[in-house]
């Protein structure tokens, strides 16, 4: 047997609707070889990390096109198989230092080491000059929660410096902003957004690896070197905008006479921004270079109701060629997401081949992931298909290789009716489906499917992830925490045939593709639940 096809081809009946058996004739299921097959290919070093306005830019976009018409898919977008997503790339270098001064002396912190900046203006010159230093809390205006830091503050012309993640994680509260579960305001994009509209002239988050979700290596490698944006971004930007390690904060603090885990804790309760007293002046110049990527996109026609839709998404892109680590500079990206663009292909080359559905379903390959969400947020501002026709967005964004799973986990479990509906075929497969066990780390927000969420499209995310039948919760606890620490946005991700296991991705891809024809031949449409903050965007 070829070493990827660790199980046998599994046949699975259908469900015509939520309710309903089909016709126990029609079978489908999801092939282990091809997804193996286009890992290999789009993970390898000849795609160069698949970095937009690259080489491997252009590769993978052919290669996703011709695999698509070789597969029977038709074009998604009119007649065309790409959607343009116009984007500025802003390569930022900064001084080497950044020379903190106040009233006790001079602190130098060096770039890299101790700060990551960077300007999505896209301007050749942007700098803080003399710009003072405030604590803003964690940079939030929730009105809903009662909650400003900015209250009361112009922080025109200055810097503000701002916790990573939001309070309910700090306090752990479940009543407090929703507790361990990450808000969109503990979000980094957030936090860069709030502190415009602040009319600030820089932000510095500051990193901590537990209400981060990442360590500092990350920070180092993922806002290094060139950044996207969408070109048609609009509305005021701080100049320079980044991120500090913790030990830089607590010596700005010191600096300052004030205590940086004093004014954590006040920044739960009661809190009051503080100026510190320091100031600093940095200069970033600026490669400006605009350019269109693309989103991949085909699909099977519906035969009844074509214009309503089902969404599989998956993002395409990584990090490309940077930084060398242990003598490895090219990002290849196995795990993320050359999987999920590969069960995105798997998933339609096995649709293809059951009955005609009565909805369409989409195949939508995604750019500009790992910049921020743009491929998905262009195509949110501008869908090809019309969001009140769009039944639901199943997202594909690193499928585990434990073997198989005793689990599907749930990102944002409680969001909405597809957590039913995917409960139901997980038991069929002798599955339980499972909430996000780090839900503090916010990963509803860092993929693809929070853009569909937020113009009222349904949106699953979930996979195998929590309990391998194979050694249980512990050793997929274990396995995590070295992709973690070792491989995530780095070059190891890389794939490995020894230790790559297929028998939940085998799962997984069968109850996403049983999820998608239910939909596709039902006249169900799944409901964002009670305490949703997308309700409203559906039903308005």
């Amino acid at each position: 047997m070829n070493r990827y096809t660790l199980f046998s081809i599994v046949l699975i009946p259908l469900f015509t609707s939520c309710d309903a058996p089909q016709n126990s004739s029609t079978v489908v299921s999801v092939d282990t070889v091809t997804i193996a097959r286009h890992i290999v290919e789009l993970s390898s070093d000849a795609y160069l990390g698949r970095k937009p306005f690259t080489e491997g830019e252009t590769k993978t976009v052919s290669y996703l096109t011709e695999q698509m018409k070789s597969i029977g898919l038709a074009p998604g977008n009119g007649e065309s198989y790409l959607q343009e997503v116009p984007l500025v790339s802003i390569t930022s270098t900064s001084d080497p230092t950044m020379s903190i001064k106040g009233s006790e002396g001079e602190l130098i912190l060096k770039n890299g080491k101790d700060y990551v900046v960077y300007t999505e203006r896209g301007e050749e010159t942007t700098y803080l000059d003399n710009s003072e230093f405030v604590f803003a809390g964690y940079g939030v205006v929730a009105p809903e929660y009662g909650w400003n830091d900015y209250e009361g503050l112009d922080v025109e012309g200055k810097t503000v410096i701002v916790m990573v993640n939001d309070p309910g994680f700090e306090k752990g509260d479940p009543n407090f902003f929703k507790g361990e579960t990450m808000t969109y305001y503990g979000r980094w994009t957030y936090k860069y957004e709030e502190a415009a509209r602040q009319g600030a002239a820089g932000v510095l988050i500051i990193h901590e690896t537990v209400p981060a979700g990442y360590p500092w290596i990350v920070v180092q490698g993922s806002w290094s070197g060139s950044k996207l944006q969408l070109a048609k971004s609009s509305g005021y930007k701080c100049a320079v905008q980044g991120w500090i390690t913790r030990d830089a904060a607590i010596k700005i603090f010191k600096m300052s006479s004030t205590d940086f885990t004093n004014y954590k804790k006040k920044a739960l309760d009661d809190f009051q921004p503080v100026p510190l007293g320091v100031s600093t002046s940095l200069t970033l110049q600026n490669e400006v270079r605009l350019d269109v990527s693309q989103n991949v996109v085909g699909m099977l026609r519906g035969s009844e109701s074509p214009e309503d839709v089902i969404i599989y998404s998956a993002h395409w892109d990584h990090l490309g060629v940077g930084e060398p680590i242990n003598g490895d500079s090219i990002f290849n990206g196995a795990h993320d997401n050359a999987s999920g663009t590969a069960m995105l292909l798997a998933l339609a080359e096995s649709m293809i081949k059951v009955p005609k559905p009565k909805r369409s379903i989409v195949f939508l390959a995604v750019t500009a992931e790992e910049e921020g969400l743009l491929g998905s947020a262009h195509y949110a501002a501008n869908p090809i298909f019309d969001p009140k026709n769009s039944v639901a967005n199943i997202n594909i964004d690193g499928i585990g290789a434990y073997g198989a799973m005793k689990d599907f986990t749930l990102v944002g479990y409680g969001q909405s009716e597809l957590d039913d509906l995917a409960a139901k075929i997980a038991e069929t497969q002798g599955r339980y489906v499972y909430p996000d066990p780090d839900p503090g780390k916010g990963y509803f927000f860092r993929s693809d499917h929070f853009n569909f969420a937020k113009i009222g499209i349904p949106a699953m995310f979930g996979s195998g992830t929590y309990e391998a039948v194979d050694g249980g919760v512990e050793r997929v606890k274990e396995e995590n925490q070295e992709y973690l620490k070792n491989r995530y946005h780095r070059p190891g991700d890389e794939f490995d045939k020894a230790t790559w296991k297929f028998g939940g991705m085998l799962q997984d891809g069968d109850l996403m593709m049983k999820l998608g024809i239910e939909l596709a031949n039902s006249e169900k449409w799944p409901k964002w639940k009670e305490g949703s903050e997308f309700k409203a965007i559906r039903e308005n």
